[in-house]
């Protein structure tokens, strides 16, 4: 029988040298596999005398229990060279700062949509909102448009390829004006009320977006003016920009859905706009055809109603020149409010 220590020594000699796993499984294998060197002399112990066999045995199975402890102790060398390269490859400077989370911010467009919930609300005005996948017939008809108004064209407006259930025509709403409809329908006078919210168009440049946001207000009563809403809008205008070094003026127009009507401008004492008059909203008494498509008698019930753009009163407040900025995504841009 071969001398077990030469085995033994042989044997930790190339578990040494391997230097993968693959590699000590392979020296392994030489000498426990079927054919391996200790794997034979157990097999020629039968060959041995009794008292022969148990000592052979006996050395056979030490030499066995260290060449099992030096693949042991092998394999977990190479897994901690292992750990190391892998720790080494994906070491962290931990001297370096962390990456910390800023804190996000609220939009100009969102401060200004509730400053004006803010200063409306402290007036008793309630807040609106309804669907902006709207009909037809709240969107143009219940509004007094005609048939023929060019904001109905595929130019102006987003149609939808659905009717409702009732086979009404469906789009995105143009404006929130459909919201006066829908809460005047489902409150009794009187109504004191905003719609904020987005709207569509087709429309981009500089100055206008295909989704914009408008606020509507609407107050409907027995005994309410032209008066009333020159008042409300000019008290609105000045809290809004904090200063009453603004002028304010009601200029003529026309609007299907109020009679009479008015282009709401408003002119800065100081400032980057100081001396220009701005048209800011459309305004006018609503017309009695909108009065009874609110369900009311407009032989009886009056009032106002104005639309404004959220954009454009936040340009305003803050000097921006171009409205794309609010919906590039700059943090740049973002971060300065």
């Amino acid at each position: 029988m071969q001398n077990l220590d030469d085995i033994v020594a042989r044997a930790i000699g190339e578990f040494g040298q391997a230097h993968d796993p693959a590699a000590l499984e392979n020296a392994k294998a030489r000498y426990f596999g079927k054919s391996g060197e200790l794997t034979s002399l157990l097999k020629g112990l039968g060959a041995l005398a009794v008292e022969e066999r148990k000592a052979a045995g006996a050395g056979i199975n030490a030499a066995k229990v260290r060449l099992e402890a030096a693949l042991d102790a092998r394999r977990a060398g190479l897994a901690d060279a292992r750990m190391q390269a892998r720790l080494a490859e994906e070491a962290l400077d931990v001297t370096l700062p962390g990456r910390g989370r800023s804190l996000g911010g609220i939009h100009p467009i969102t401060r200004t949509w509730q400053r004006i919930e803010e200063i409306f609300g402290s007036i008793g005005f309630e807040v609106a909102d309804g669907p902006e996948i709207e009909t037809d017939w709240y969107n143009f008809t219940a509004l007094n448009n005609p048939e023929n108004h060019p904001a109905r064209s595929m130019q102006d407006t987003f149609y939808v390829d659905h009717k409702d259930s009732s086979g009404l025509q469906l789009l995105l709403r143009t404006h929130t004006s459909p919201m006066q409809v829908r809460y005047a329908r489902m409150h009794k006078p009187p109504i004191k009320v905003i719609a904020p919210g987005r709207t569509y168009r087709v429309d981009s440049d500089a100055t206008h977006s295909p989704m914009f946001h408008q606020v509507e207000g609407l107050w409907i009563d027995e005994h309410i003016s032209f008066a009333d809403l020159k008042g409300v809008y000019t008290d609105f205008l000045r809290r809004f920009f904090e200063t009453d070094a603004l002028q304010v003026r009601f200029r003529p127009s026309y609007f299907p859905f109020t009679e009479p009507s008015a282009e709401i401008d408003m002119q800065f004492a100081d400032g980057p706009f100081e001396g220009r008059w701005l048209e800011i909203s459309g305004s006018g008494q609503v017309h009695p055809s909108v009065i009874r498509n609110f369900g009311l008698d407009p032989e009886r019930h009056i009032g106002f109603a104005f639309g404004s753009g959220l954009e454009r009163l936040t340009m305003l407040r803050y000097g921006i020149d171009d409205l794309r900025l609010f919906f590039d995504g700059d943090l740049r841009f973002l971060k300065q409010f």
